[in-house]
């Protein structure tokens, strides 16, 4: 017996440590010590024996300890297999397979949490819903394929260009969206136009989309300010409307939402 603790209370400490490895617990009791033996079994004991200890029936024991610790760490090399998938599986779907982007589901999300904290801390955001002009023309002339590969190289554009607190979503079809925590909307403006021009700079011709010749994108910018009521739907609703002003105006160029800010 250890000094100060004994076989049951060591045995209940070790099970309430929630280990992974498994501990097979033997309690050596006395034929009569029922008490002692019944405390054993309720601290997570395995099994017993009665003194005097037999070497033969300890090996039997111990062949089955073995066994049931084998099985135990098996199960917990599965359930850890199980859990990575499952950690997998919750990112998958929350991800857009062709861009890698985050998802509409994504995006509802963490907007909900910039909106509570928006509404407890009175902290602020931007977005930037940006849209590949002509792209149903680019699908015509070029073949779908190449307006997915067109979609690929926009959102690794959007994905080197951004800040770091910046997260980048596939809004849908052709529209992503950039959501820029604490800033401003001359400040998104501009993130966006800065994003607007590298875009046009990958040189991708896209022949229906005069007078560039080239795979241009519009942006729509909005931003909610410290106190603001609006809602994220609102919101995106806002952008969405500068967006279209955009594409009015010509395409190819960022609009603000004019009550911003």
């Amino acid at each position: 017996m250890m000094p100060g603790i004994d076989g049951p209370a060591l045995c209940r400490l070790i099970r309430e440590d929630k280990r992974d490895d498994y501990t097979y617990f033997i309690i050596l009791t006395s034929l009569g010590d029922k008490g002692h033996l019944l405390a054993g079994l309720a601290a997570g004991a395995d099994d017993y024996l009665s003194k005097r200890l037999d070497r033969d029936e300890l090996q039997v024991r111990l062949a089955s300890a073995y066994r049931v610790t084998r099985l135990h760490r098996r199960l917990a090399a599965q359930n850890e297999q199980l859990e990575r998938l499952n950690e997998r599986l919750f990112e998958a779907s929350r991800e857009d397979p062709l861009t890698h982007l985050g998802n509409r589901l994504r995006l509802e999300e963490n907007l909900d949490v910039l909106q509570a904290r928006s509404h407890r801390y009175g902290h602020s955001y931007a977005v930037a819903l940006c849209d590949v002009d002509l792209f149903k023309e680019y699908n015509d002339r070029y073949g779908h394929p190449a307006g997915d590969r067109v979609l690929e190289k926009v959102a690794v554009t959007i994905t080197r260009n951004r800040r770091g607190g910046d997260t980048a979503y596939r809004y849908g079809g052709e529209e992503f969206l950039i959501v820029l925590p604490e800033q401003t909307l001359q400040a998104a403006a501009s993130t966006a136009d800065h994003l607007r021009e590298t875009v046009g700079g990958l040189h991708i011709p896209h022949e229906a989309n005069a007078p560039a010749g080239l795979v241009t994108i519009s942006a729509g910018v909005t931003a909610l300010s410290k106190g603001d009521p609006t809602s994220a739907g609102e919101l995106l609703e806002q952008a969405d409307a500068a967006l279209y002003k955009a594409k009015e105006a010509g395409r190819n160029r960022v609009a603000a939402h004019e009550n911003a800010g």
